[in-house]
């Protein structure tokens, strides 16, 4: 469980107007996403020191239908008791939660999530996140199960993952347009303020 990480980062949330504007004027919660497919299991996701992207989320949001008009909603996060997955102890945990959950699904006879693409969709991402999703519940029901009986476990508040995603930079590039660090916050409290960035809308 990584504590090197510098404790407060700026976290972008793209959303609806409606949403945005609730947030900062009226100290409404981030809304927290509970799908079996969220890419860092349940919470409140943001990307972290990207607007842009954020924004480019609500947009494509917003294409679909899903929202009418689209906004960004800025936070001061303390990742507090943080799961870095670009920590190389907390991707440990992780796989460790893995063998555990697999172990799991097969003694009850239960099947193995994968992930998989949207139908239709000529992506090589794998979006739908659905096993991710169900180690990292798995691991958080293990921690939380700890905690209650030993106060030297604390529950994870965050969970920060980088994600490889998109075409290449520039041919021949080892880097990828749509590249991001996102988090996930477990813990309300964590987050600390929310402003409006400009150039949000």
């Amino acid at each position: 469980m990584s504590r090197l990480a510098t404790s407060f980062v700026l976290g972008y949330h793209g959303c609806d107007e409606s949403v945005a504007r609730k947030a900062v004027t009226e100290g409404s919660t981030i809304l927290q996403s509970d799908r079996d497919y969220d890419w860092l299991g349940p919470g409140a996701y943001f990307w972290e020191s990207d607007p842009m992207r954020a924004l480019e989320w609500a947009k494509w949001k917003t294409d679909r239908g899903e929202y009418e008009t689209p906004a960004v909603v800025g936070a001061v996060i303390d990742l507090r008791n943080c799961l870095d997955l670009v920590s190389r102890d907390d991707v440990e945990l992780l796989r460790a939660a893995h063998k555990s959950f697999i172990r799991l699904q097969k003694t009850a006879g239960l099947p193995i999530p994968k992930n998989k693409n949207p139908r239709g969709s000529k992506d090589r991402d794998r979006s739908l996140r659905f096993l991710d999703c169900a180690v990292l519940r798995h691991l958080h029901e293990i921690i939380d199960g700890m905690a209650k009986n030993d106060p030297d476990i604390p529950p994870f508040d965050t969970v920060r993952g980088m994600f490889v995603e998109g075409g290449k930079a520039y041919k021949g590039s080892g880097l990828y347009l749509k590249s991001h660090v996102q988090i996930a916050v477990r813990t309300p409290a964590c987050i600390k303020g929310v402003f409006r960035p400009l150039n949000s809308n």
